[in-house]
């Protein structure tokens, strides 16, 4: 049975800056610190972490909410996509990111929430506080 988790934190940048990083592959892996390639527009693909995530763009709203397939080198062979949603909201100076991560192969969504907030909110964190300061 798939898993289905959701974490947010409030990252101190533009919604628009978010989502420009997010979706830019050279800024997406300035952002994670990590190898990270993008090709623009539904349908484009991506990779990050230097090719352990990948999937593909299946909605974009610039700067408020994006849809990605996403798979890992992780899941089992055979295994569907997962979804991630993303919605980017404006909190004073801020931006509240939620992430909504679905199809998650059974006993991976552990794994994944924490893996957010390692990999993601916190670099993400010290990347845009350096770009502010700048």
């Amino acid at each position: 049975m798939a898993e289905a988790i959701e974490v947010s934190a409030e990252i101190p940048a533009s919604p628009e800056s978010i989502y420009e990083a997010w979706l830019d592959g050279k800024l997406h892996a300035a952002m994670t610190g990590a190898g990270a390639s993008a090709e623009p527009g539904v349908g484009g693909k991506y990779t990050a972490w230097d090719g352990y995530i990948w999937g593909v763009n299946l909605e974009l709203e610039p700067g408020k909410y994006f849809v990605q397939s996403w798979h890992t080198t992780e899941f089992p062979e055979g295994s569907e996509d997962s979804r991630l949603e993303v919605q980017l909201v404006a909190v004073e100076e801020r931006t509240k990111v939620t992430l909504m991560h679905t199809n998650i192969p059974d006993g991976q969504g552990a794994m994944y929430k924490q893996g957010w907030h390692d990999h993601y909110f916190e670099p993400m964190k010290d990347y845009f506080s350096k770009e502010s300061q700048d």
